[in-house]
């Protein structure tokens, strides 16, 4: 329904960068492979096409000349994709009018996604994480009771974490929630356990177990509702569902759960646009800015075996690491920030006597797309605070270090 430009992308690495910009100009784009058949680009008509060529190469690309629509290509970081530059080819060159705005996006889904449900029923697996928060939120806005959340507290949250999304779906909004304390299955499930990835798969797995569980009482339901974004679908390569990744969720669709039809609300969205829809909708401020946050949770955050006290330690060093950053104004300055707690212990001395505790490190980063990142120049009189009141209020931790790393080569996580 909006007009659209479409991005080519030959280098794989400025495609979103670029759409992301024209999107805050306030035209909607989306991002295609230099792969994508003629007919495909034919098929969505834009009103122009940007091509992302690498840095010295050039795009060969004669069919999408013949389309009749304006063309510019962009080398990596050239000048023409700063905003001026974009500004001139969307609103002279393309004629675009600029009808990209989260409110009228918000209050349109709500109403395709009323028409389409009708008075059928709707499933959510609800992990507390923005994405799904927001997509429950707007299909509950959208057909209000018929919807039932399934929410697995698996023990891996933040500190108050599970009581205040509770808290948000009950109070705020009323919708129709069923909570389940599964943290001893999913504990059980991960004691002495160290291996990352192999974490990711149990806590994966237990997850479509309990929610299937969860869901067997509920029977037959017409749609299941995800959280998958747009940088999912770019990452896939296609139009359709998203490739569901271990890395960053906590498992695939289940295999029992009996439904129809997948309702994928935030599909077309970049984070920051889901976030702007969230406060449309009008989910509290303090959701809506939480900290990106993987699927599996805290258990990727602990490193080697996971343990209850582990978990109680590495909460606390968070809530306190966040807290400040929050107390500062940074937090909307980072892309993501947070604690580990490392499997390093080593000696130090609290009120006069030796310890042998842990180590806590902290991450923060500075980030577009979440592709690459830099690390946060974050003042050392912040660092300073943080540190001081990790290793005198977290019992059995004496220090505490940051990570200096940009991704690549490491990743945002540290695991």
């Amino acid at each position: 329904m909006n007009e659209l430009i479409l991005v080519l992308d030959f280098d794989g690495q400025s495609g979103r960068a670029i759409a992301r910009k024209v999107r805050d100009l306030g035209v909607y784009c989306e991002v295609l492979p230099h792969t994508a058949e003629i007919q495909r680009i034919r098929e969505k008509a834009p009103r122009g096409i940007i091509l992302t060529c690498p840095s010295g190469g050039v795009c060969d690309v004669p069919e999408v000349l013949q389309l009749g629509v304006p063309v510019v290509e962009v080398s990596s970081n050239a000048a023409v994709s700063r905003e001026e530059g974009l500004k001139d080819f969307l609103y002279n060159t393309c004629a675009c009018r600029g009808d990209w705005k989260m409110g009228d996006y918000a209050a349109r889904t709500v109403q395709v996604l009323k028409e389409k449900i009708g008075d059928k029923k709707v499933l959510c697996a609800l992990s507390g994480g923005v994405d799904s928060t927001v997509a429950a939120v707007m299909v509950h806005q959208a057909v209000g009771r018929q919807l039932t959340c399934i929410f697995v507290d698996h023990g891996l949250l933040r500190k108050n974490e599970a009581a205040s999304v509770e808290q948000m779906c009950r109070e705020t909004f009323d919708i129709n929630l069923i909570r389940v304390d599964a943290a001893h299955r999913f504990l059980g499930r991960l004691a002495g356990v160290d291996d990352p990835e192999q974490k990711r798969k149990i806590i994966g797995e237990e997850f479509i177990r309990v929610f299937e569980d969860e869901a067997k009482k509920i029977g037959t339901v017409d749609f299941l509702v995800q959280g998958t974004i747009y940088p999912d679908i770019i990452e896939s390569g296609t139009d359709g569902s998203a490739v569901i990744k271990s890395h960053h969720n906590v498992g695939g669709l289940p295999d029992v759960v009996d439904f129809k039809e997948i309702v994928e609300p935030l599909r077309l969205l970049f984070k920051d646009e889901v976030r702007q829809v969230g406060l449309e909708l009008g989910i509290p401020a303090e959701l809506v800015w939480r900290q990106p946050f993987p699927g599996p949770g805290l258990g990727v955050r602990v490193i080697g075996a996971i343990t209850r006290d582990k978990l109680d330690i590495l909460r606390e060093a968070d809530a306190i690491f966040r807290e400040e950053i929050n107390a500062t104004g940074l937090d909307r300055e980072l892309g993501q920030y947070f604690a580990v707690l490392t499997n390093i212990r080593s000696v130090g001395v609290r009120d006069g006597a030796r310890t042998y505790d842990y180590t806590v490190g902290l991450r923060a980063v500075k980030t577009s797309d979440f592709m690459s990142a830099e690390f946060a120049r974050i003042p050392y009189e912040v660092l300073e605070k943080v540190s001081g009141r990790i290793v005198h209020e977290v019992d059995h931790v004496n220090r505490v270090v940051y990570d200096v790393t940009p991704k690549p080569p490491a990743t945002i996580e540290f695991e």
